[in-house]
Parts: C-alpha cells; structure tokens; sequence
C-alpha cells in the first residue's frame, strides 16, 4: 500500500499514524486495569487503589478516544485531498482519451478515484494501521509471562501466514473480478444509450439475453471469490478464537503451578485478542485492499498517446490551415482510413468536403481540430501543429459542429456559451450569425430555458441551429461543421447559407462536411475523398459545373446523407 505515502495524502497519512501509535498505547490499558484488579485490589482490597485504577482508565480511554476521532478525520482529510487533487484531471484525461479514439475504459479513472476515497473512509485501512503494532502487544504479553508470548507470537504468526496466503489466493481473482465488472458495467451502458434502436428493432431480448450470458460469468466468478474469501475469514476469526483459547488455557496451567497471577492471565488473555483483532479484519477485507491497490496502479498508469501540453502559450491564431501529407488509422496493421491528404487554406477561406459514405469525411474532420492524431504528416494551424495547442487555449479559438451535437443540463445560453461565464452580448451575437436568436425567443423562456438530458426535448432542426451557435461562440478562427444541414428544414438551411458568407467577412476559416450543392456552393473551394484519398479539389464554382455537365444532380455524398464518414 506504497499509494498512501504519495505526495498528497503523505502528511495525512503521517498524522494518522501517530494518532494510531497513540491509540494503540491508550488501548493497553484496559488490560493493564485488569492484571492490576486482580493482582493488586483483590489482594488489598482497597477501594482507594480501585478509585485510582479506574480513573486512570477512564483518561486512557477518552484519550483514546481522541486519537481514534484524529485518525479518522485525517484519513478523511487525505480522502478529500485525492479527490480534489485527482477528480478533475482523471476527468480531463478520459475525455481527452475518448475525443482521441482511446478505449471507454479511461472513463473510469473518476470511478477508481472515488473507490480510494471510499477505502480511506472505511474500516479497512484503520486495520493497516493497527495491525503494525502487534509486535508490542506480544513484547507486553512476554513482559508478563515467556510462555504466554510465545504463545501469542505463534499465534501472530499463524494469523500472518493466512493473511499471504489470503493475498496470494485471491489477487488473480479480484483482479479478473474487477475486469469483468467493468466490461459489464460497459456494456449495460451502452445499451441504455442505444434503447431506441434497440427497442424500435425488436432487438430488446436478444440484446438483455447477450448480456445476461456476461452477467451470468461475472456472477459465478464473484461467487467463487466471495467463497474463497469467506473461506479464509472464517479460518481467520476461528484460529484468533483458538490462540486466545490457547492462550487462556497456558495461563491457567501457570496460575495452577503458581507460576503466573490470575490477573495476568486474563489480561494476557484480553490483550491477545486486540492485538489479533486488526489481522482478522485485513484478512476479512483484503479484497478491497487489492481493489484500492489496483485503482491507484489504473491511475498510475501512463499513456504514450496523451497530449502534452506545451510550456509556452501559443498566439491567437489567424487562421491559416495547412494539411501536409496526413496518413491516419487506428490500427497499424489494418489499411490506413486517411492516406496522404494535403491541402492548404488561407484564413478566412472556405472548404467543403464530399465523398461516398465511408471516405473518410468526418474522420478528415475529427483530424483539422486536432481531436486525433495523424499516423504521419501534419495539420497546422498558423504553422504550428494544431496537436500541439492546449485544448482549453485551442477551443476558445476554434468551432465545432459534429453530425451529432449533444448538450448539457443546462440553459441554451449556458450551452451556446460553452458552459463558461456568459457572456450575453457573445452568446446573442452568435445566435444571430447562426439565424438562430429568433428560434430561441419563442422557446418557452428564451436564452433561459433549460435544455435538460441532451436537449431531448428539441427538434433535430433546433438542436441543429443551437449547436451551430455554440460552433459559432467567440468570433472563431477555424470552424469545422460536419453535416450541419443533416436535420435542418427549408428555413434552416437559408439560416446556413446565410451564416457562411458572414464568416468569411470576420476572417474565420471555415470547413464544411456536406452533401448539399446548395450549401456548397456558398464555399471557396471543393474538396472529393475517395476512400481516404483527395480524389479531386479545386474552386466550388468549376467543380459544381463538371458535375451539373455530367446530368448529376446531387453531390457525391447523396446517398450516404447523415451516415459518419
């Protein structure tokens, strides 16, 4: 448990470990009040001695009292102190690693953070702390009598053999306990996003019934383990009995031969029973031991793909975008999805991007943000490689419009603000340039109305209009709209074509996924991906001409309107 010496708990830690060396001495007394009754009050019987005896007792207890009380307010303390160092930035690193392509599993460090603070809150890492002090339990036991700590030593480590045995019996299962519980997890998960295909396929039972069969393996694996376990703490708390049996029945042997008091052996007797006691406990909860282990070795971890953020903060950019030779897959050993596109487009110029279903489009567009990195070749944004920007420098100068927007639980102006500050006069002109603000104003409370789980309660085309805002927030550099003209209606698509010349007069870069010639024709420039290949660019004007010469009526990707690249 190497975990709770890091930087952040390390002074919580400490403080907790005191407060335990205290406590564990306050707890001597109790036994020492005993040996004393027997071998001093009884023999005296004076009430006097007893008087002072117990008040003695009674300022060890309420001291221990405080110690306990120390201890645990500083492990919380440490709790609240990983949280707050480690929440945030475990939030931070599985959005990144999702944006990036990365495995769902990222998104559970903010789980793994929240089970250290439970283990920290629990009775189990008081346990670690007291465990420690067995061997000055049994150094007090052999004070009193050799035979009685050798005694309590043989059954220190009799419990401490069950304890590795324990650890190296159950590791390899929690371990694939803890990995089936998440693909579990995850997989519920996603069929609680995916209900309305689903449902609307008919595919409810075949879909429960698949997961049920994971389920079903997860539950007989913990089944196993908790046996196992149960197995383990039950010979645990029966060998602490024996010992003190054991022990009990020495003492009565020495006090037969005159060579122990009767105080001495029931206090001997008490003592071994708390000195025991936090064994049996890390024995009976050594699964969450592992599972706090195993979070921190999950936090731990480092991804060579992370993004490093650089030291100098860069300028704000004009706009400038350049694509040089970009190659890109998420598999190395699969065909490249993206293969050797290169273009450049000064700021404030416009492109769009067509292509058969499956070309690459919205990948290519994911690619110009930076939300992923290319195989080889670059795209650069002012000259710098827009990998290298930090997001929360890069997002305030950039927008993004995904087939799918989502939103948050929370007002249109909150969510066309990006969830920072509002700014009113920012959030109204960006609805204006999005032919947005009058659709809001008739919205039961305008800019303040809430927009609940994901906006469910919108239309396509509204959601569409208030994302396209939220691209827009912020005067911009560089906006990528992918499919913006996917939900949108006759109004909408004006709204549009309205919108992209008053970007190119504020100077922005703008880059549109598409498949209408009417939206097309508002940009520079036209772009054909083939497969991942740029099969043909040129001026929007002289490619919408080559087309309607060839009696085609409809752009390249016609067919695959609304389907991901």
């Amino acid at each position: 448990m190497r975990w709770l010496l890091a930087a952040p708990l390390r002074r919580f830690v400490a403080l907790a470990a005191l407060a335990s060396a205290l406590l564990n001495a306050a707890w001597l007394m109790p036994s020492l009040y005993t040996l004393q009754v027997f071998d001093r009050v009884f023999a005296s019987r004076s009430l006097e001695t007893l008087a002072m005896l117990s008040l003695l007792a009674l300022l060890a207890l309420a001291f221990g009292y405080c110690m306990d009380v120390v201890r645990a307010q500083a492990l919380a303390t440490a709790g609240r102190a990983l949280m707050e160092r480690l929440s945030a930035p475990a939030l931070r690193h599985a959005l990144q690693r999702a944006a990036l392509g990365s495995s769902r599993r990222d998104v559970e460090r903010v789980r793994d953070v929240g089970q250290l603070n439970q283990f920290l809150h629990g009775h189990g890492v008081r346990a670690l702390f007291d465990a420690p002090w067995l061997p000055l339990y049994v150094a007090v036991i052999a004070w009193m009598h050799p035979w009685l700590g050798v005694t309590a030593a043989l059954g220190a480590v009799l419990l401490l053999a069950i304890a590795v045995a324990t650890e190296r019996l159950t590791r390899a299962g929690t371990e694939q306990l803890q990995h089936r519980s998440r693909g579990v997890s995850r997989d519920a998960d996603t069929l609680v996003r995916q209900a309305e295909t689903f449902v609307g396929l008919g595919m409810v039972g075949a879909a429960v019934a698949s997961w049920r069969h994971r389920h079903a393996a997860w539950l007989d694996e913990q089944g196993r383990l908790a046996t196992l376990t149960a197995r383990l703490s039950a010979l645990a708390r029966a060998a602490r009995q024996g010992v003190q049996i054991a022990t009990l029945g020495i003492g009565a042997w020495l006090v037969v031969g005159a060579d122990a008091s009767p105080g001495i052996m029931v206090a001997a007797t008490i003592l071994l029973g708390r000195a025991l006691q936090p064994v049996e406990q890390l024995i009976a909860g050594w699964k969450q031991l592992l599972d706090a282990r195993g979070a921190w070795q999950r936090l731990c971890e480092r991804d060579s793909a992370g993004i490093a953020a650089p030291a100098l903060r860069l300028p704000v950019p004009q706009g400038r975008l350049s694509v040089e030779r970009v190659v890109f897959g998420h598999d190395p050993q699969r065909p490249a999805l993206i293969k050797g596109v290169s273009f450049t487009l000064a700021a404030g110029e416009s492109l769009g991007i067509v292509g058969a279903s499956g070309s690459g489009k919205s990948t290519l567009a994911r690619l110009l943000l930076g939300l992923w990195r290319p195989r080889s070749g670059s795209v650069r944004l002012d000259d710098a490689d827009i990998a290298q920007w930090p997001r929360d420098h890069l997002g305030a100068h950039v927008g993004y419009l995904p087939q799918d927007p989502t939103f948050f639980d929370a007002t249109v102006a909150q969510n066309i603000a990006r969830l920072a500050g509002v700014d009113d006069e920012q959030v109204i002109r960006a609805a204006r340039l999005a032919q947005a603000h009058d659709m809001i104003l008739r919205l039961p409370q305008g800019y303040d109305t809430p927009l609940g789980d994901a906006g469910i309660a919108l239309s396509g085309g509204q959601r569409q209009r208030i994302a396209l805002a939220r691209a827009l927030y912020g005067q911009p550099k560089l906006v990528v709209l992918d499919e913006p003209d996917t939900h949108l209606d006759a109004d909408g698509e004006a709204a549009l074509k309205a919108a992209l010349p008053a970007l190119k007069d504020q100077g922005t870069t703008v880059i549109v996924v598409g498949h209408r010639a009417g939206v097309m024709a508002q940009l520079d420039t036209l772009a054909v991906l083939n497969d991942g290949a740029l099969q043909a660019i040129g001026p929007a004007a002289t490619m919408l001409a080559r087309w309607r010469a060839r009696n085609v009526h409809a752009l390249p990707t016609a067919q695959a309107h609304g389907a991901a690249a």
